[in-house]
């Protein structure tokens, strides 16, 4: 059957590139249901709703810092060891549209559990509405799909299993859903140490919550305790903060009354 060549564009040959240091991962999923009632209700009182992504990657951030096997990255140089990272780094995965292409393109948040939820709405809404050669990481991103495979590839391994690089270039965990469409993804990879996502969220808050993991760093048991521990913080501590949003603005509000 006759059909026609197409190039691989730059940005297709940085996902192969990911998945090539991604397939020979040894990789577990755990999954929890998890009824977020809590946080629905204080999203829905909200006159402007954070995202979910938002929400999720603040309460992932402070997850990991309770766990710190999720701040830990399995790498081989000088020789295979663990490398623990202070704080947790995010690396969430953007569609955009470049040169009439859909693509992905990731970008990195260090320490998303010391950011508010409006610092964290601004970052993502950058991410996925500035012109995508205006975001420095998206730039570097294009411009490395550019080179030579071999040397993409050595460049590469050598951030993933160089600890301080990989951690600023990489990040610790990485964030990836399409439950705004509708869907889920349920063997997603990464070379990172874990990947989080989840499905559509019900409106009774009933939402599949899934942690992909490196099974060299970590247990599946330890990784369901984490997912018990995670549905707790995202009623607990995140649907607070996002309670308080209404009693800040609302404070703000009534300092510019008085002020004027």
């Amino acid at each position: 059957m006759r059909g026609r060549a197409l190039k691989i564009s730059a940005p297709r040959r940085l996902v192969g590139d990911l998945m090539r240091f991604s397939i020979g991962i040894p990789r577990v999923t755990v999954q929890r249901q998890m009824n977020l009632g809590p946080l629905v209700s204080a999203r829905a009182a909200q006159p402007e709703r954070p995202s979910w992504s938002v929400l999720f990657l603040k309460g992932y951030g402070l997850l990991s810092q309770e766990t710190p096997e999720l701040r830990r990255a399995y790498v081989k140089l000088p020789r295979p060891h663990f490398y623990e990272y202070p704080v947790s780094v995010a690396s969430v995965a953007n569609e955009r549209e470049h040169d009439g292409e859909r693509i992905v393109l990731l970008a990195t948040i260090k320490a998303p559990e010391r950011r508010t939820i409006p610092d964290l709405q601004a970052m993502i809404a950058a991410a996925r509405a500035r012109p995508v050669l205006e975001i420095k990481e998206f730039r570097r991103a294009l411009k490395f799909a550019r080179l030579p495979g071999p040397v993409r590839w050595l460049l590469m391994w050598l951030g993933l299993n160089i600890a301080r690089q990989r951690g600023r270039h990489f990040g610790t965990f990485q964030f990836s859903v399409y439950s705004g469409l509708g869907a889920e993804s349920f063997n997603p990879l990464t070379p990172l140490t874990t990947l989080l996502n989840y499905g559509p969220i019900a409106e009774d808050g009933t939402v599949n919550v899934r942690i992909l993991y490196d099974h060299r760093v970590m247990d599946g048991a330890n990784v369901a305790r984490a997912l018990e521990r995670f549905e707790e913080i995202l009623n607990g501590e995140i649907a607070m903060e996002v309670n308080g949003l209404a009693q800040d603005g609302a404070g703000a509000a009534q300092v510019a009354r008085t002020a004027g």
